[in-house]
């Protein structure tokens, strides 16, 4: 059995009692980052082993896990934050897991673009999830496209990218195109400014990005 378990994107009380167990559980945990799950793992008193599992090697673990899987070990996949498979690994061997038919299970729980677009206050009837822009090949291409994009858009931004592009989003969308940017959700210091393009930019080219950013902007 493949579980896919989410972790908390920022406050610890986010996790479910069910996915506490689930890790518990497991014969083994696959963590984007171990140093990182490590401490969340400590925190839980979860003591089931774990094995470093990310998007530089994912392509060539896929089989090693699938054997393991195949034997009737219980594996649990975790990202950093998060709901993995969302702009985080999981995907793959989600798709040859199901391939080699082998049970799934997904747990839901914390994942940072829904409650950025729900207190947006932008129409979340109808939406598209964009995730990361291509940072050089394929991007002015992808901008083009969703100018003409008539549902709330969703994005996610790291600090150092954030004015670059909503810079972009003036120039393609316009300056009058409304726009809401959440910062380090469920944490501290959490954030959310609201606004059109033009005075979103104008807060974070004053008021230097920090933290973990998702971005959501209004249809055409």
């Amino acid at each position: 059995m493949l579980y896919l378990v989410p972790t908390p994107i920022g406050n610890l009380e986010d996790i479910t009692l069910r996915a506490i167990r689930v890790l518990k559980e497991a014969d083994l945990i696959l963590a984007e980052d171990t140093r990182t799950s490590g401490k969340l793992l400590k925190h839980l008193e979860v003591q089931t082993p774990m094995q470093s599992f990310h998007m530089h090697n994912e392509h060539k673990m896929v089989d090693r896990i699938l054997e393991k899987l195949k034997a009737g070990q219980r594996i649990a996949v975790i990202s950093d934050a998060g709901t993995p498979g969302i702009s985080d690994p999981g995907f793959l061997l989600v798709r040859e897991a199901l391939a080699n038919d082998i049970s799934l299970e997904t747990l839901p729980g914390a994942t940072a673009f829904v409650p950025a677009l729900v207190n947006s206050g932008l129409p979340c009837d109808k939406f598209v999830f964009e995730g990361f822009l291509p940072v050089k090949k394929g991007r002015q291409t992808r901008l083009t496209f969703l100018a003409e994009e008539y549902r709330t858009m969703v994005f996610y931004e790291s600090p150092h990218k954030l004015v670059k592009t909503l810079g972009d989003f003036q120039q393609y969308f316009g300056e009058d195109r409304g726009i809401s940017v959440s910062r380090e959700l469920t944490k501290l210091y959490e954030e959310t400014i609201r606004g059109t393009a033009k005075e979103v930019l104008q807060h974070f080219t004053a008021t230097a990005p920090k933290g973990e950013f998702v971005i959501v902007v209004a249809g055409r």
